[in-house]
């Protein structure tokens, strides 16, 4: 018998679903590169709807999405403020300075969401020798703080003194409709504050591939372009946007049950020896499991992986673990049976 793998590495592991597979092989198709793609028109459409904007572009991947976003709200020379520990300035491989020609100005956050007081006095002067702080980006829910969310009136204060001090908004919203489901919030809500905002169908919402950039009008029609830029212009993409709006359908409303799971997995966790969870900053579906001496990260995840459960070992002291779709009840209960032996001569 093959054995179960319990994969709780990210929830970009998520397969498509039976309705997705049947959506995507009777997909109506054209060419998106001329705008003649019905299925992705369609998808634009549904996602600029969710996320209240005025439109929206079909991207391969969420970095893609980000960088453009980047790309049309900045000039060579400017600064964009970020998270310290946001993915658009940690893990998307330097690609605002290489393509767009920016610098990041990193600041702390709690939890991964900004105070618009730091924020603000991280802008630059406005002396000629200085570059000019023009982009405000925010990611919610925030991976590396995990999962964390940012609230409506959270986002609302940042938007309001980046409007009041002449700077864009972008919001990474990877996640952003898990941190609606762990907020009882619509999606559009969080979105409202930023000018710009991104998010995936590939991860918790199953679709194999993809992520959606929304904002005005204008401001996608420039981004079509910059997504042309960057290699990122798709032919008969229909087949892959077919999937997206079976997610919206099926995926979506199910997000709640993923954070119940991590949850569960959590409370476990706290209970192991040697092991520490956050169970206040747990929001919704990514785990943070921190390890004491002498556990280490990289024995603890082979010994996980040897008990048939993958993980995401991001530091010696640090391991995280996403629940998703494709964790059902039987695979939540070999991670919990999985998490109940000792870990390197921790003990029980």
């Amino acid at each position: 018998m093959t054995k179960r793998w319990v994969d709780l590495r990210s929830d970009t592991v998520t397969h498509p679903t039976a309705a997705m597979r049947k959506a995507m092989a009777e997909a109506e198709v054209g060419d998106d590169v001329y705008g003649e793609d019905p299925t992705v028109n369609a998808l634009q459409d549904k996602a600029a709807a969710l996320t209240g904007k005025e439109a929206g572009l079909f991207v391969p991947s969420g970095s893609m999405g980000n960088q453009i976003a980047v790309k049309v709200h900045t000039q060579p020379g400017d600064e964009v403020l970020c998270e310290a520990s946001c993915h658009i300035y940690n893990i998307e491989t330097g690609t605002m300075a290489a393509f767009s020609g920016v610098l990041p100005r990193p600041v702390e956050g709690r939890r991964g969401v900004l105070d618009p007081d730091r924020a603000e006095a991280a802008i630059r002067p406005g002396a000629y020798y200085l570059p000019r702080t023009t982009l405000l980006c925010a990611e919610n829910t925030h991976n590396l703080a995990g999962g964390t969310v940012m609230t409506a009136a959270q986002g609302e204060a940042l938007g309001a003194m980046a409007r009041r001090r002449g700077l864009a908004t972008h919001l990474d919203g990877a996640r952003i409709f898990n941190a609606a489901a762990a907020l009882g919030v619509e999606a559009k809500a969080l979105a409202a504050p930023f000018d710009s905002v991104m998010f995936c169908i590939s991860k918790g919402l199953c679709a194999p591939v993809g992520s959606l950039l929304c904002g005005r009008r204008d401001f996608i029609g420039r981004a079509r372009k910059v997504r042309k830029m960057m290699g990122g212009g798709m032919r008969q993409a229909g087949i892959l946007a077919a999937a997206g709006l079976v997610a919206f359908d099926e995926v979506l409303p199910t997000l709640a049950e993923d954070h119940r799971k991590a949850r569960v997995l959590a409370e476990r966790m706290a209970d192991v020896p040697g092991f520490e969870v956050d169970l206040e900053a747990l929001q919704t579906n990514i785990v943070m499991l921190k390890l004491r001496p002498p556990l280490e990260g990289g024995e603890v995840g082979e010994t996980l992986k040897e008990r048939g459960v993958l993980c995401h070992v991001i530091a010696p002291d640090l391991i995280r673990f996403v629940t998703h779709h494709d964790i059902d009840e039987e695979a939540l209960a070999l991670a919990l049976e999985a998490l109940g032996g000792p870990f390197l001569g921790g003990g029980r």
